[in-house]
C-alpha cells in the first residue's frame, strides 16, 4: 500500500479560497472520545425537521452514490438527490460574500452549499433548489483569516512525530517532542481550535486519527483518510476502507 498518498483537496481551483472562509455551522466544542462509542444523546431536531444524532456536525452531509453526490441527513437518508459531480458542505463562500454584485451577496451565506454538475457550479438551498449559478464577474476577493498552526509533523529517522513550534529547539531532547516520532505518517489537519488539532496518522499500514496528546480519536482501520477541509468545515473525516468508496465519519467513528 502506498503510505503517503497525494494530498487530495476537495475543491476545484475556482473555489479554493472558499475553504478558508467557510465557517463551521456549530459552536459546541467537539468531545474528543475514542471511536466506536455510541452517542447516547436523544435523537431530536434543531427546529428544521431534520434529525440530529450529533450536535457537532452539519445537518446535511455530502454523500456519493454510484459516482454522484447529494446530501443525506444525519440518519443517512438522502434529502437532496445524488446528481452532482461535486458537493461541498453547506457554509459561507467568501467570494460571494465579497461580490461586487450586491444582489447576489446573500448567496454566500451558510444557508447554501456549492455543487457542480457538467462543469457548471451552483449554490443550492437546503431544499436542494439551485438558487444561483456562478459567474466569474460576481466573485469578490476573500480576506485571509488563516490561523497559524501551533503544531507540525517532524520526521526523525524516517518516523513521524509532532512538535510544538514555540517550544521545540533540540531534536536530541526527547522531552521537547509533543509526540516522539514513531508513526509511519502524520498530517495535522486545519481546524478552528489550533491548540487541539486533529492529526491523521498511519500505523501498521492503516490510517486513523489522533490528538496532540497521542490519544486515539479514530482507530487505525482505514486504508486512507483524505487530507482536505472536511474537519474544518464539518467536524468530519472523509475515509475509505477499499481505496475506492469514500464516505464521512464523525469523531465517534460513526459513518454517514
Amino acid at each position: 500500500m502506498r503510505l503517503v498518498k497525494k494530498i487530495e483537496i476537495l475543491f476545484i481551483v475556482l473555489f479554493s479560497a472558499t475553504a478558508f472562509c467557510q465557517n463551521r455551522q456549530t459552536t459546541k466544542k467537539i468531545v474528543k472520545k475514542a471511536s466506536g462509542q455510541n452517542n447516547t444523546s436523544t435523537l431530536h431536531t434543531r427546529n428544521t425537521g431534520l434529525p440530529v444524532v450529533n450536535e457537532n456536525i452539519p445537518l446535511l452531509i455530502p454523500k456519493k452514490l454510484n459516482g454522484k453526490s447529494g446530501f443525506v441527513n444525519q440518519k443517512g437518508k438522502f434529502v437532496i438527490a445524488p446528481e452532482y459531480d461535486l458537493a461541498m458542505f453547506f457554509g459561507e463562500d467568501c467570494n460571494l460574500l465579497n461580490s461586487p454584485n450586491e444582489k447576489i451577496k446573500h448567496f454566500g451565506s451558510e444557508l447554501y452549499a456549492t455543487v457542480e454538475k457538467k462543469g457548471m457550479a451552483f449554490r443550492i438551498n437546503k431544499a436542494g433548489k439551485r438558487v444561483y449559478q456562478y459567474k466569474n464577474d460576481d466573485l469578490g476577493r476573500c480576506k485571509s483569516d488563516l490561523k497559524k498552526a501551533l503544531f507540525h509533523a517532524y520526521i526523525l529517522n524516517g518516523k513521524y512525530g509532532i512538535i510544538e513550534d514555540a517550544k521545540f529547539k533540540n531534536p536530541s531532547d526527547h522531552s521537547q517532542f509533543k509526540i516522539y516520532p514513531k508513526y509511519q505518517y502524520l498530517y495535522v489537519l486545519e481546524g478552528d481550535d489550533t491548540a487541539n488539532p486533529m492529526i491523521i496518522a498511519t500505523h501498521n499500514d492503516k490510517f486513523g486519527v489522533i490528538d496532540v496528546d497521542n490519544k486515539i480519536v479514530i482507530p487505525f482501520e482505514y486504508s486512507d483518510i483524505k487530507r482536505n477541509y472536511s474537519w474544518k468545515l464539518g467536524k468530519m473525516f472523509e475515509v475509505t476502507k477499499d481505496d475506492k468508496n469514500y464516505y464521512f465519519i464523525d469523531s465517534y467513528n460513526r459513518s454517514y
